[in-house]
């Protein structure tokens, strides 16, 4: 196939019309459509089905696209590693992790790392869903669950231990419970429904306060930890938070202190064709030296 015919199949598949891939390629629709045309009479195959709406994928399409995104992300994991300077890190890379993990532990030491290596163009991207790193839509991830596919490194990094923490507001309002049993007299703050929960086990307090009043418990359900903390810090009820989010804020009462939820391992985690990036080990090391000298 011709490479070039094939690289704009590539931008039009990801956009979804001419006319956006050749904003992207800096080509004209009529450049754009014409070449999408010649690579179907090459093939002779039709790869779109034209809609006034846009461009849908036939079943051949999406066979060619599935394998020109594996190539072009293989191609942007080679020019990044191939643009790495001799002396020192530089280039683009992307992080991505959980937005709790990421709002309120890394971010505020993202300025310590990038004082060490100025020549890197850091992009995080706060997501509590997974990012296929496979598919290059980030280049390293924090994760709270180890990696399933078997092409990515992992690097465990530290347990998150998890307490109840409530406000003093709340409290002074509806009472201090002392044992698990009180807990189901309570509002509980906890995680919303998902199909993917950011580690096993996520709602172990509900699980907690169940056990000692059936199925009626108050709760409301949020799903995202910065939210949940957000909202325990307004009186809301109590919340099972990890440690890092709320050990250091004074306007949280930890209850029930002897009460500790499951603890969650972080892995840090990178594909395997990335094993020689000097991006990726200096940022690892930066976060293991981070870890070890905070209480996680």
């Amino acid at each position: 196939m011709d490479w070039d015919k094939l690289r704009v199949f590539h931008a039009v598949a990801e956009a979804g019309s001419f006319t956006h891939a050749g904003e992207t390629l800096n080509l004209s629709q009529s450049a754009v459509s014409r070449q999408i045309s010649a690579l179907e009479e090459s093939l002779k195959l039709p790869l779109f089905h034209r809609h006034a709406r846009g461009l849908i994928l036939t079943e051949q399409g999406e066979v060619l696209y599935q394998t020109a995104r594996d190539v072009f992300a293989k191609l942007a994991t080679t020019e990044a590693l191939l643009s790495e300077g001799k002396d020192s890190p530089k280039g683009p890379l992307r992080l991505t992790t959980t937005v709790a993990l990421g709002s309120n532990w890394l971010a505020p030491r993202l300025a310590g790392f990038l004082e060490l290596y100025p020549e890197i163009g850091l992009t995080v991207i706060l997501n509590d869903s997974e990012l296929d790193l496979s598919m290059r839509q980030a280049d390293v991830a924090i994760r709270l669950t180890p990696p399933r596919q078997p092409d990515l490194i992992q690097r465990h990094l530290k347990t998150i231990k998890f307490h109840l923490y409530a406000s003093p507001e709340y409290l002074t309002k509806h009472g201090l419970p002392k044992t698990p049993a009180d807990l189901a007299a309570h509002r509980l703050v906890i995680y919303g429904e998902t199909a993917h929960p950011p580690f096993p086990n996520v709602n172990w307090l509900l699980d907690t306060a169940v056990g000692h009043r059936g199925r009626h418990v108050n709760v409301v359900r949020l799903n995202n930890y910065f939210a949940m903390y957000r909202a325990v810090q307004t009186g809301l009820g109590i919340a099972a938070l990890p440690d890092y989010m709320a050990r250091e804020d004074v306007g949280l009462i930890r209850v029930i202190p002897d009460l500790e939820g499951p603890q969650v391992p972080t892995y840090f985690v990178y594909p395997e064709e990335l094993r020689h990036s000097k991006r990726i080990m200096v940022l690892r090391d930066f976060l293991i030296q981070e870890v070890a000298k905070s209480q996680f």
